[in-house]
């Protein structure tokens, strides 16, 4: 059945680019944490795990989301859409929120199931991490926000343009950020997280109001 494999494709590879794009940053990030210094990496190796644990939240009302409001979308019910996908949005920035609170409340608690607290050598991973964690907790709202938000527009089956939102917020403004605030303003490790959360955020307000223009788009016109 050919003009579903296409059909396919044209939904698919579009969340593959997203997918890739994602990944690649965040590899990128721990690249750039490596020339600076390996306590500044072993900091982001922790900060970044902390942070992923939590974002596993999001991505499952990701896949929910994109279910229901399919099934909304599917039955000709915009209500349905709306309903399902603003209760999916606000799950997940609400638990991110919390993880944030989590973050910059409890941060040695939180880095001590990874190292010794009480080991002298690892007192300059400690600093670095508390210090990632505190933009780690700004950068989990934005990725819970962006990461349900992709879901909400994939039940519509709108995966082209939020693929180039992804290319804009991740490679055009966090990684260029990043490595300037880290090697151009002395900011470091802390730079690099600057720069991946305010991608985030670019991405994550891009979704969002594609989301509430989604009438307006025709992204709701049933076929």
């Amino acid at each position: 059945d050919w003009p579903r494999f296409k059909a396919l494709l044209r939904l698919g590879l579009p969340i593959a680019g997203i997918l890739a794009f994602e990944v690649t940053i965040f590899n990128a990030a721990a690249l750039l944490m490596g020339l600076i210094d390996a306590a500044s990496l072993a900091a982001h190796a922790i900060a970044i795990q902390i942070a992923s644990i939590s974002f596993m939240v999001p991505l499952g009302l990701n896949q929910a989301v994109t279910v229901r409001v399919g099934r909304a979308y599917g039955a000709g019910n915009p209500d349905g859409i709306s309903r399902a996908g603003w209760t999916a949005y606000v799950l997940g920035v609400g638990f991110m929120a919390l993880m944030a609170m989590v973050m910059i409340l409890w941060p040695h608690l939180l880095i001590s199931a990874f190292i010794d607290l009480q080991a002298p050598e690892n007192a300059a991973v400690i600093g670095l991490a508390v210090s990632f964690l505190a933009f780690a907790a700004l950068f989990q709202i934005v990725d819970g926000a962006q990461a349900v938000a992709s879901g909400m527009l994939r039940g519509l089956h709108d995966t082209k343009v939020p693929m180039v939102f992804a290319a804009i917020g991740y490679w055009g403004v966090g990684l260029p950020l990043g490595v300037l605030l880290a090697f151009q303003f002395g900011l470091a490790g802390n730079g690099i997280w600057i720069g991946l959360s305010a991608g985030l955020a670019v991405v994550a307000v891009l979704l969002l109001a594609r989301w509430l223009r989604r009438e307006e788009l025709g992204l709701t016109v049933w076929r």
